[in-house]
């Protein structure tokens, strides 16, 4: 009785996914491998093994791992400050606000950035007054370095939000324990944190990889499609009826996303199921104890 109660509790969830995941999931596997004519066909892949299309997945590629390694270690130093300040309230208002920017992104998040970092933005201007010129040189907002410090306003806040309850797990007694059998910081670090904060670590990073590399909407808001990214070709392929067999060639590339942050994803749960079974171990053997 209380299985079949819970099947129709979660009916509205799986209607939600066979519907806004399984369906798009099936469109795509199947005209992947079709042509403009619906025959069965192999050379929308080779087509984004190639040129330009391989080029996206290396750019995708490169803007995602610096993105998740910088946010990993901005987010997991403004974590780990938070998790051993005694300020309570600060814990509170910067886990809130994390929150909030780790869900800002696209059009809006672009037009900020243009607002107050563009060619004419408001402190662009202003640090011009003094004779401080951002675009004397060759970077610019619109370029990868500048879609790389827009990335990391949302990856930032994401890591704080996901490490921050991780850190705060760690027991007081384990450092007194090190501390006993006379392990300076650098030891406990060495030998007891960073063993028990890898693999979730490593869990992290590739959530953030996968966060980026699916990040559509801010990319081509702010950068126009300039930077050929996996996402904002596939919107323009779907969009443009210039090149033949174009929507087919955009399924294809996004089975090989879909793969790719598939991948990520199921490695980050598949870490983070290990460091649940790992921590629920430790908190038996500490009650036995």
């Amino acid at each position: 009785m209380f299985k079949r109660a819970g099947l129709i509790g979660l009916a509205p969830l799986l209607i939600y996914m066979a519907i806004f995941l399984g369906l798009p999931l099936t469109a795509i596997l199947k005209f992947s491998f079709l042509n403009s004519e619906n025959e069965f066909t192999l050379n929308n892949f080779a087509t984004i093994s190639s040129g330009i299309y391989r080029d996206g997945f290396i750019l995708s590629s490169q803007l995602s791992l610096v993105s998740a390694a910088l946010s990993l270690v901005f987010g997991f130093l403004f974590a780990y400050a938070l998790a051993t300040s005694k300020w309570s309230y600060l814990k509170k208002l910067v886990s809130t606000a994390s929150g909030v920017l780790a869900n800002t992104g696209g059009v809006p998040l672009a037009f900020m950035f243009i607002a107050v970092l563009g060619t004419y933005g408001a402190l662009t201007t202003f640090l011009r007054e003094f004779g401080i010129e951002l675009y004397g040189g060759s970077w610019t907002l619109y370029s990868f370095s500048g879609l790389l410090i827009v990335y990391l306003y949302f990856q930032v806040p994401l890591m704080v939000l996901i490490c921050l309850p991780v850190l705060e797990n760690i027991k007081v007694e384990w450092r007194d324990a090190a501390s006993s059998l006379g392990a300076n910081n650098v030891t406990y670090w060495r030998k007891v944190l960073i063993p028990i904060l890898t693999p979730q670590l490593l869990g992290f990073f590739l959530l953030l990889f996968a966060n980026s590399f699916a990040a559509y909407a801010t990319a081509a808001a702010l950068t126009s499609g300039s930077l050929a990214l996996v996402p904002v070709q596939i919107a323009s392929l779907i969009s443009s009826n210039v090149q033949v067999d174009g929507a087919n060639t955009a399924m294809a590339l996004g089975l090989g996303m879909v793969i790719l942050v598939g991948v990520s994803t199921v490695g980050y749960a598949l870490l983070e199921k290990r460091t649940s079974q790992w921590r629920r171990k430790k908190l038996l053997v500490a009650h036995l104890g």
